[in-house]
């Protein structure tokens, strides 16, 4: 039985979710994504590597950090996952440069506790104010393990302005042809260009953002048809299964779920 309950508290998005069958397609998030596996084991693949999530073992995933999911057999997956903001986190941690995890999973019990105590208090829709000292405490147990440190990747201004265009045109189709013109490459070189940096290709970077997009907006507007409208998905079926493939639920479900 496949179950994926979302809420919302204090600017943080937890899930709880229970699969068997069912398989996440490859994508990223544009924030951080921390969760701890409850039963069962995890398989999720992401920068080429196989990882596997075993029971109480905490996921930590970077922005933009190309992954898929699953239940590694048929006795299943129970997990809880928490999704905060990047502005968000380094506000909390009083940090100005963009963190990073170096690695994808760990066992730590006081962590992996502070993850499951703030998941289960936005989940059970506990006062925000005790979701925010939650979050401050996990913020905290993430300093004290030195798993959060300062990114400092050269600066790759090709990319960064391939996104920008994609993003800034999310409502229409992916015109790989204007893009590949403003970057001076042809339309292979920069799928092949793209890929090798962020680990998924153009078109799958375009469809998530537009994912992401219609979340947002569902989630500020609580009015489906306006995120199918403005993102330029062709109808809610299109929309419901693009977003099943990354959330889980359909957009309409998720709808359900905020209240």
């Amino acid at each position: 039985m496949e179950k994926f309950i979302y809420r919302q508290s204090a600017g943080i998005t937890a899930l709880s979710a229970s699969i068997t069958d069912f398989t996440y397609k490859r994508h990223s998030h544009q924030e951080y994504a921390m969760g701890v596996t409850l039963r069962g084991i995890q398989h999720f693949t992401m920068d080429g590597s196989l990882q596997l999530s075993h029971q109480n073992g905490v996921m930590l995933f970077n922005p933009e950090q190309a992954h898929d999911g699953m239940a590694h057999d048929r006795n299943g997956l129970d997990y809880v996952m928490l999704y905060i903001d990047p502005p968000l986190l380094l506000e909390v941690m009083e940090k100005k440069e963009i963190l990073q995890f170096d690695t994808p999973i760990v066992y730590d019990h006081r962590l992996k506790q502070r993850i499951v105590a703030l998941g289960h208090a936005i989940l059970n829709e506990k006062d925000e104010a005790l979701c925010s000292e939650l979050l401050v405490s996990l913020t905290d147990g993430l300093a004290e393990t030195n798993l959060a440190a300062p990114r400092y990747k050269a600066d790759n201004g090709m990319l960064r302005a391939a996104k920008h265009m994609i993003h800034d045109n999310l409502e229409t189709v992916l015109r790989l042809e204007e893009i590949c013109g403003e970057l001076g490459l042809s339309k292979f070189q920069f799928i092949r260009f793209f890929k090798m940096h962020t680990g998924i290709s153009p078109y799958q970077y375009f469809l998530n953002c537009k994912i992401e997009r219609a979340k947002r907006l569902i989630e500020k507007n609580r009015d489906i048809y306006s995120a199918v409208a403005e993102c330029g998905f062709v109808d809610l079926t299109h929309l419901n299964k693009h977003f099943k493939s990354v959330y889980g639920t359909t957009a309409y479900e998720y709808l359900l779920h905020l209240g």
